[in-house]
């Protein structure tokens, strides 16, 4: 009973100061793990712990695909190269420099100090997508640092595993192995990911049921998952995959109700699972300090030492790859873009499940050496860049110029709101036995959309049919207009969700 009544206070602290978060508009993360380590300073206040079993089972897989389904294919096409750069060749070179750091400054043997780079080699999906969801950005910025942090953790899984292993047993794997497991991980992984999204399509065509179109969407991020790991390959990455493949075939999956219910439950779901695992990491911090037998002082230099170094490699990894990062147009802002990428390498769920899931002991039988220090580095890291970075990037952002063109987005809005519009009444004059008089007013409605004139009401139910086969037509004019390249996903996704409105407007067929 005391686990349950946890665990709800939990979800109430995370909700009020998430609202809160909104209303001061901050980001939610930064503001949940503030408040956290306050609330767990408190004397009172029990410690916190957690399983890291059920943050990789049950907190991950929807966060995970949550972020997933809001990656635009498209554009990453666009940014492919510096996003493979930074999946593979950041995370080693981190992990190298935070393993070299870490033995000098903190007295870790060289293998757990290898172990702490790998684990905070990769950024965090959940954490960038989180901070970065309410950010002005460039479409090709906020797509690189979702590929980024979506497609690195296979690298720092074999990194992790890799360095685990060699710190348990005593000594290492070869390069060839290393290379032969990241294979097997991240290549099973997508090829589970793509046979679990190609089933669930298969079982979406054919059910028109609301409730269980939301029961599969819930269920299809652990199915993902649990498959994968089962295969003894990276559930991460499989998750990622189904999430890509089923976000760009959700327009062919399922109707506009259906959409509108899933935004809407999944909106819910990823709001609460947020807010407590932030508040969570925040919480168990003080526990984690208080385990380590060393002056707090020092703790804090090691501490910022790691988090500096991270940075440190990133800035400079990044800042030759300005020439394919993205700029305004007719200004030269490269730097200032490699700037906020570099900023917003925040660390965050992910690090930490995976620091929690450290042996305790050695394959000899003694203590795992540095477990608890290694540990509360990377809580004290995963806090210190969620706080520091993610309240000033938003400022970093608005000051550098690197915004996304708020003249440019509503121009695409336009463009798809006429072109749609006038797809529609292509599709009426195709339209037989429409009576003139409905016919007119369709026509006129439509024309004063094309006017950037207000929409009229519903004039007749009668019309409900017309007015459908209408939508329709708009919905697939918007999809060559995306598949042409004229509008931006973002566009794309608001666009269709009005359209899903217009049409749950009309009510069900009688």
């Amino acid at each position: 009973m005391r686990s349950v009544e946890t665990v709800l206070a939990l979800m109430a602290l995370a909700t009020v100061v998430a609202v809160s978060a909104r209303r001061l508009s901050v980001p939610a993360p930064s503001l949940l793990v503030a408040a956290g380590v306050a609330v767990g300073l408190l004397p009172w206040v029990p410690r916190i712990s957690i399983d890291p079993q059920v943050v990789a089972l049950v907190v991950l897989p929807p966060l995970l695909y949550a972020a997933g389904e809001d990656l635009s294919w498209r554009e990453l096409r666009r940014v492919w190269r510096p996003v493979t750069i930074l999946a593979f060749g950041l995370v080693l070179a981190s992990a190298a420099a935070v393993g070299v750091v870490a033995a000098a400054v903190t007295g870790l043997p060289a293998s757990m100090a290898f172990v702490l780079g790998a684990i905070l080699a990769s950024t965090d999906p959940v954490a960038v997508t989180a901070l970065g969801r309410r950010l002005p950005l460039p479409a090709r910025v906020h797509t690189l640092l979702q590929g980024e942090s979506l497609f690195n953790d296979a690298t720092s899984l074999v990194l992790f595993r890799v360095a685990v292993g060699g710190a348990v047993a005593g000594g290492a794997l070869s390069a060839p192995v290393a290379v032969g497991q990241f294979v097997l991980l991240a290549g099973g992984g997508a090829a589970v990911g793509g046979a679990v999204a190609g089933c669930v399509a298969i079982v979406r065509r054919r059910t028109e049921d609301p409730v269980l179109e939301t029961v599969i969407a819930l269920l299809t991020p652990y199915v993902a998952y649990v498959a994968a790991e089962t295969a003894r390959v990276s559930g991460v990455t499989a998750v990622v995959v189904a999430a890509v493949i089923l976000g760009g075939l959700s327009e062919r999956l399922t109707n506009p109700g259906i959409r509108l219910q899933l935004h809407a439950v999944y909106g819910t779901v990823v709001f609460l699972l947020e807010s407590v695992v932030f508040a969570v990491i925040g919480l168990m911090l003080p526990g984690l300090v208080a385990d380590v037998a060393a002056d707090p002082g020092w703790l804090a230099v090691e501490v910022v030492a790691v988090a500096l170094t991270l940075l440190a490699i990133r800035f400079l990894w990044v800042l030759p790859l300005a020439a394919f990062l993205p700029s305004p147009p007719g200004r030269r802002l490269s730097w200032r873009t490699a700037a906020v990428v570099s900023w917003a390498g925040a660390r965050g769920v992910l690090p930490l499940t995976a620091a929690l899931s450290l042996p305790l002991v050695t394959g000899a039988g003694g203590a795992l050496p540095g477990r608890e220090l290694v540990v509360t580095i990377t809580a004290a890291v995963v806090v210190l860049t969620l706080i520091v970075q993610g309240f000033t990037l938003g400022p970093l952002v608005r000051r550098s110029g690197v915004v996304a063109d708020g003249a440019g987005v509503r121009a695409e809005e336009v463009l798809a709101d006429v072109r749609t519009a006038r797809a529609a009444l292509a599709r009426l004059d195709e339209l037989a036995a429409v009576p003139p008089e409905a016919a007119t007013a369709l026509r006129r409605a439509l024309q004063r959309r094309i006017d950037e004139h207000p929409e009229p009401g519903e004039e007749h139910l009668s019309l409900r049919a017309v007015r459908r086969e209408l939508i329709e037509a708009e919905q697939r004019e918007l999809r060559r207009l995306h598949e042409r390249g004229e509008i931006g996903d973002a566009t794309r996704r608001r666009v269709q969700r009005t359209l899903d409105l217009r049409d749950s407007a009309l009510g069900e067929e009688q």
